[in-house]
């Protein structure tokens, strides 16, 4: 079977399109809103995730301040992706971003796919969206941290919100993980959560294969370790598992 999909979502940022272009077309400006390590470079996009390597995905569209848009190979089964950005600019030094993810999932549990990859979208967006707001033009180090394996999902996230104070909405303060750190609820979907501290931005993601994911993205130095803190603040947050 199989389904065929596009996605589109769109927001006002308040950043230039050179902000918005150096975000969704760099190697750094990828790594501080997406997911894991990333590299554009001989017309391709290449993106390692928690030591994953994703599918080579091939630009197709370069226009500075403008466009961006790139998509990966057609496997054997008719799977693909594809990421096209669209920048206005507008008053004030702001600019209208829009992205639509489009591709083909294959097989009988299409769904379940599109779903988690909905859900995480809607994440990533935010993300950019945020990024430009607080961060624009610096440079994230992601952190990128699976927890335990996960078989009751609600539970999993009701303990983590109890770990928050409590099921947050976006606006909320919140106290949380190892240090503690303290930050602002950006955004969150029946599968993601973001928080924006003044130093970081923190992402916890209902992983698809089972397990938690911490995707953090860390605006100043790396302290020593910081990936072990998390894994083990995941671990003891699901020590009597789910």
């Amino acid at each position: 079977m199989g389904h065929e999909f596009e996605f589109p979502q769109e927001a006002l940022v308040e950043a230039a399109p050179e902000q918005v272009w150096e975000a969704i077309s760099t190697g750094p400006g990828i790594d501080s809103w997406f997911m894991g390590r990333n590299e554009v470079a001989g017309g391709v996009v290449r993106t390692a995730f928690g030591g994953f390597e994703l599918p080579e995905s091939a630009v197709t569209a370069a226009e500075p301040g403008k466009r961006f848009a790139h998509r990966s190979a057609t496997g054997e089964d008719g799977r693909f992706v594809a990421y096209e950005f669209l920048i206005e600019g507008r008053d004030q030094g702001s600019a209208l971003v829009r992205l639509v993810t489009s591709g083909f999932l294959p097989g009988d549990d299409w769904q379940d796919e599109f779903e988690a990859m909905s859900r995480g979208m809607e994440m990533y967006f935010a993300t950019l969206v945020e990024y430009l707001g607080h961060f624009a033009g610096r440079a994230a180090t992601p952190v990128t941290e699976f927890g335990p394996p996960v078989g009751d999902w609600p539970r999993a996230w009701e303990l983590l919100h109890a770990a928050l104070g409590g099921p947050p909405s976006p606006g909320d303060r919140v106290r949380f993980g190892p240090g503690p750190v303290e930050g602002v609820v950006y955004f969150r979907n029946s599968q993601t959560l973001g928080i924006r501290a003044g130093h970081a931005i923190y992402r916890f993601l209902q992983g698809f294969h089972g397990a938690m994911i911490a995707a953090h993205l860390l605006f100043e130095d790396e302290r020593e370790g910081e990936g072990e803190r998390w894994r083990a603040w995941l671990d003891e947050l699901y020590a009597n598992g789910t």
